[in-house]
């Protein structure tokens, strides 16, 4: 049967998506473009046709599996309900207990990053985006009056570096650390660093308030 004609975005998404996969399957220096071409029964040079080297592809597919979570992120971050809920559902998300991204793939990237400029660039400008969002919202509940933080932007730079780090010992180390302490941890870190001005209704217990 013949294969549907796709638009070339949607070539290009297509491509990525295999690309994610296999990163995740193999990792980023085993994973090959005949892997990603193979996947899709398509052939290199289309692939080559898209991305023009490997690693233009394996830097495009991790900005293309962060942009996934960056949009579910502002999805959390834009409900309409206070900022305190709405920083502790993204944390909760974010959380490597949570379901945001499939941390092999984010540590894969951090390592390759240290030797790929293209990589490096892409992790950087999306660590900047996933800290200026968690900022916003602190400084609106700053402004609204939930709670106190003298530095918004610290207190994002401080809680997503705990997260990263316990991702790492759980992906890395399997057994390191009780899934249930990391999730503890994390709601511990982010009273530490707001200032209560009142517990709203529910207070630290309201676990309902999810976004599956």
């Amino acid at each position: 049967m013949a294969r549907v004609r796709l638009s070339v975005a949607e070539r290009r998404e297509e491509l990525l998506r295999a690309a994610v996969e296999q990163i995740e399957a193999r990792g980023v220096a085993a994973v090959r473009i005949a892997d990603v071409a193979s996947a899709l029964g398509v052939s290199n040079a289309l692939v080559l046709y898209h991305f023009s080297t490997k690693e233009r592809l394996v830097a495009e597919a991790f900005a293309y599996a962060a942009e996934g979570d960056l949009a579910h992120l502002r999805r959390l971050l834009g409900r309409r309900t206070t900022a305190l809920r709405r920083l502790r559902s993204a944390v909760r998300w974010y959380a490597p207990t949570g379901s945001a991204k499939g941390w092999r793939l984010w540590i894969e990237g951090w390592a390759v990053s240290l030797r790929e400029p293209a990589l490096r660039e892409v992790a950087r400008g999306l660590d900047r985006r996933w800290k200026a969002a968690l900022a916003e919202v602190i400084a609106e509940g700053v402004a609204a009056g939930e709670f106190r933080c003298p530095d918004p932007a610290g207190t994002a730079l401080r809680l997503t570096a705990l997260l990263d780090g316990l991702a790492v010992q759980l992906t890395s180390y399997d057994g390191a650390v009780p899934r249930i302490r990391v999730r503890e941890w994390a709601e511990e870190a982010l009273s530490r660093e707001l200032v209560l001005a009142a517990e709203p209704s529910g207070g630290r217990d309201d676990h309902r308030d999810r976004d599956h």
